[in-house]
C-alpha cells in the first residue's frame, strides 16, 4: 500500500470517530456541538492541505526517478517557493546536472576512443571474457586477412593466421616479437581493463616490417660498400701485377698456372661484390605492361636444358586465359631465375624431381613449387636475412634480391613447405598492377 493511501485512510479514520463522537454530544450540548462540527472541518481542510504538500514532493521525486530510469537527463524541476520542496528540487536538479555532464564526458571519450582505435595504424584485438577475440580495428583485420564486415566468431577458428595463435598463447604484460617466415615482423603486447567489474584482455600489434627492414638494408648496405672499395681498390692492382708477372720471360709454368688462378680468384670475387651491390642499387623498376603467361613461358626456356641435364622434370600449368600485369621485366625475371634455381638445388639429387611454374588468377599469383627436401623449421625465420644459406657455397643474397625487387614492386610474397613435402614460393600480384 501507497504512503499516501495510508495517509488518507488514516485522516478519514481519525475523522469519522471525531464525527461520531461529537454526534454521541448533539442533545446535550448544541453549542459544543456546533463548534465541534466547525473544528472538524476546519481540520478536514487544513489535512487535506498538508497532504497536498506532502505529495507534490512524492510525485516530483517519482518524476525524477523515472527520468533517470529512462536515462532522460534533460528533466529538471522549478522551485515552488516552499522550503522543504525546495530543498529536493536544488538537490535533484544538481544530481542531474552532474549526472549529463558525466554521460556526456563518458560519450565524448567513449567516441573519441572507437575513432582512435579505428583509425589508429596498430593492429588492436579485444578480448571478451572468455580470452576469445570479440573485435577487432581495421588494421589487425588487414594483418590477418580477414575482410571488414566479416563475422569474426565464424572467420576466426578457420584464418589459420599464426598471429591468432600467438594472441592465445601471449602472456600479459610481455611484449613478444613475432616473425613470420622471417618476411613479416610484429610486436606484441597484451594488456587489460577493467568492464563491468571483470577483466577482459586487448592485445596490440605493431607492424615492424617496414622499420627492421630499413634498418638491415642500412646496415649491410653500408657493409657492403665498403666491402665493394676495398675489394676494388685491391683487385685491380694485385691483378694488373699478376698480368705483368704472366708476361715477363721465363717464368715457369707452374707459376703461370697458379697465377691464371689467382686472377680467376680475383675474378669471380668481383663478380661476388657485383652481386651484393646489386642488392643495395636496385634501380626504380622500369614499369611495363607484360603478358604474364609469355613471361613465365619465356623463364622456363632458359632452364629446359638444365633441368634435363639434371634429370628434373619442369612442368607449365598457366592459366587458360591471357593475363597481363605492369612490372620491371628485367627485375622480374631476375626474381623467377633465383627461384628456380633455388627449387633445381632443393629437388637436386631426387629420383623425381620437379618444379611446377603456375599463373593463378583472383587473386593474380605466380607460384613456383617444388618436391625437393622442404624448409628447415629452424631455418624459416631467416631466410630473408641477407647472407644467411644453408647451402654450402651459397652467398645468402638471392632471397635477400627477390625479397628488394618484389617489395619495390609492392607485391606480396610468400615461402612455405606445405605438410604434403611440396615448397611454394608465392607471388601475389596487387589487383592496382593488373590489366584486362
Amino acid at each position: 500500500m501507497k504512503l499516501r493511501t495510508k495517509y488518507l485512510l488514516f485522516i478519514t479514520l481519525l475523522h469519522l470517530v471525531t464525527l461520531w463522537m461529537s454526534f454521541l454530544i448533539f442533545k446535550e450540548h448544541k453549542l459544543i456541538f456546533i463548534i465541534s462540527e466547525v473544528f472538524i472541518l476546519i481540520s478536514m481542510a487544513f489535512s487535506w492541505a498538508l497532504f497536498q504538500q506532502l505529495v507534490h514532493p512524492l510525485k516530483t521525486l517519482v518524476e525524477g526517478i523515472n527520468a533517470i530510469r529512462d536515462q532522460d537527463f534533460s528533466v529538471k524541476f522549478r522551485r515552488t517557493g516552499k522550503q522543504e520542496v525546495d530543498q529536493l528540487v536544488d538537490v535533484y536538479n544538481k544530481m542531474i546536472d552532474s549526472l549529463r555532464e558525466e554521460r556526456t564526458l563518458q560519450e565524448e571519450q567513449h567516441q573519441f576512443l572507437e575513432k582512435l582505435i579505428s583509425t589508429s595504424p596498430t593492429g588492436v584485438v579485444i578480448m571478451d571474457y572468455d580470452h576469445h577475440i570479440e573485435q577487432m580495428n581495421p588494421k589487425a583485420r588487414q594483418l590477418m586477412g580477414i575482410g571488414e564486415n566479416d563475422n569474426l566468431e565464424l572467420v576466426v577458428p578457420a584464418c589459420g593466421h599464426p598471429l591468432i595463435k600467438q594472441i592465445e598463447e601471449l602472456p600479459p604484460g610481455q611484449p613478444k616479437m613475432v616473425s613470420i617466415s622471417g618476411i613479416e615482423n610484429y610486436k606484441c603486447q597484451k594488456s587489460s581493463f577493467i568492464d563491468r567489474g571483470f577483466r577482459r584482455y586487448f592485445v596490440m600489434i605493431e607492424e615492424l616490417s617496414a622499420e627492421i627492414l630499413q634498418t638491415e638494408k642500412k646496415a649491410y648496405g653500408k657493409v657492403i660498400r665498403m666491402m665493394a672499395h676495398e675489394v676494388n681498390n685491391t683487385v685491380g692492382p694485385v691483378n694488373s701485377i699478376m698480368d705483368f708477372a704472366m708476361e715477363q720471360e721465363g717464368i715457369s709454368p707452374r707459376l703461370k698456372d697458379a697465377l691464371m688462378v689467382a686472377i680467376e680468384r680475383n675474378n669471380n670475387l668481383n663478380l661476388f661484390m657485383k652481386g651484393l651491390a646489386d642488392v643495395v642499387r636496385l634501380p626504380v623498376p622500369a614499369i611495363e605492361l607484360i603478358d604474364l603467361n609469355a613471361f613465365v613461358a619465356d623463364v622456363g626456356k632458359l632452364f629446359e636444358y638444365r633441368s634435363a641435364e639434371r634429370n628434373v622434370r619442369l612442368d607449365l600449368k598457366l592459366h587458360h586465359e591471357p593475363l597481363y600485369f605492369k612490372a620491371d621485366r628485367q627485375q622480374m625475371e631476375q626474381v623467377l631465375l633465383n627461384l628456380i634455381k633455388n627449387s633445381m638445388e632443393a629437388v637436386g639429387g631426387r629420383a623425381e624431381g620437379t618444379i611446377t611454374l603456375m599463373t593463378l588468377c583472383n587473386p593474380l599469383r605466380i607460384v613456383v613449387r617444388d618436391n625437393g627436401h622442404g624448409i628447415p623449421a629452424d631455418a624459416q625465420v631467416n631466410l630473408f636475412t641477407p647472407f644467411y644459406t644453408t647451402k654450402r657455397d651459397g652467398q645468402g643474397i638471392g632471397l635477400t634480391l627477390v625479397r628488394e625487387i618484389l617489395l619495390n614492386h609492392g607485391f606480396g610474397f610468400s615461402l612455405k613447405t606445405a605438410e604434403s613435402g611440396e615448397t611454394d614460393f608465392t607471388i601475389v600480384i596487387p589487383p592496382a598492377v593488373v590489366s584486362v
